[in-house]
């Protein structure tokens, strides 16, 4: 068995049902985010989907999984916090399908995101690079602005590199 040190070799669902590969992401950063609609953390969405809007066009991508393992905070369908999300944060980035991040049953993503250390709570964000490979994990209570100078950095250093192609 192989071990993988990017996401690469992971895929996951959108709430829409649509496969994502994110392979396909190769020379993009991305934000992973596990997400709750019922969450103290929730006004997050706004930040995180400001963050998108000024750098998506840079090669940002975010992708929020929904999480119901924190005291239910996520109680909801996939159609009940996608809409949720939008009517009341205005996200436009994907809201994957609903998962787990902790224990057996966690998604593989989550499995290799969390690398042996359990997420702790909702909103917990993990920075990816141009490469593939998990540059950064930001504890849930780091609001979007506090990942933002770590997040500029990286598009700068890929945006340098495509440059000098």
């Amino acid at each position: 068995m192989s071990v993988t040190n990017t996401i690469y070799d992971f895929t996951a669902t959108t709430a829409q049902g649509k496969t994502i590969q994110f392979s396909d992401l190769k020379g993009s950063v991305v934000i992973f985010v596990n997400v709750a609609s019922k969450c103290g953390l929730t006004p997050q969405y706004a930040g995180l989907e400001e963050l998108y809007q000024k750098h998506k066009g840079e090669g940002l991508q975010i992708f929020g999984f929904p999480c119901n393992q924190f005291k239910d905070q996520e109680p909801g369908s996939e159609e009940e916090i996608q809409s949720f999300c939008s009517l009341n944060y205005g996200v436009t980035f994907p809201i994957m399908k609903k998962i787990n991040v902790n224990g057996d049953e966690a998604h593989p993503l989550y499995k290799f995101l969390r690398a042996g250390k359990d997420i702790r709570w909702n909103f917990e964000k993990f920075i990816i690079d141009k490469d593939g490979k998990v540059v950064a994990r930001f504890d849930p209570k780091v609001k979007p602005e506090g990942i933002k100078s770590t997040v500029e950095f990286l598009l700068a250093e890929a945006g340098a590199q495509k440059a000098k192609l």
